[in-house]
């Protein structure tokens, strides 16, 4: 994926999740972001995102699905300190991975899942 900081490239980021309570989604009331992206080199939220609330039914009201997240571009981090999302040629490449994690409407965080090293072209 070329680097970038305006939507110029992106993935898609494909997860399986199970909630035994059913209460996965946004809450219609509230709204707000209940996918979490930590960009694992430097261990911060790097995005967010909103799964929509998932109806409950019947009686077991378990669900499990699939996310499907259209993840854009982030900037190369370069080992010399030069600034990100800039061309440095000692540097063409960067590797980047995400530990993923979701919250349901109880504020229950789910397990954590790493995405597969992700190669930015630093151009």
């Amino acid at each position: 994926m070329d680097q970038g900081v305006f939507e110029e490239d992106s993935i898609f980021v494909v997860f399986s999740f199970q909630d035994g309570d059913g209460d996965i989604g946004r809450d219609a009331q509230s709204g707000g972001n209940n996918v979490f992206f930590i960009d694992r080199r430097t261990n911060t939220l790097d995005n967010t995102y909103g799964i929509p609330e998932i109806p409950q039914e019947g009686a077991a009201n378990g669900v499990e699905g699939e996310g499907r997240i259209l993840l854009y571009a982030t900037c190369c981090i370069y080992p010399d300190g030069a600034d990100p999302c800039t061309v440095n040629p000692a540097f063409p490449l960067d590797t980047v991975s995400y530990d993923i994690y979701m919250t349901d409407r109880a504020g229950h965080r789910s397990n954590t899942i790493s995405t597969p090293p992700i190669i930015l072209r630093c151009r």
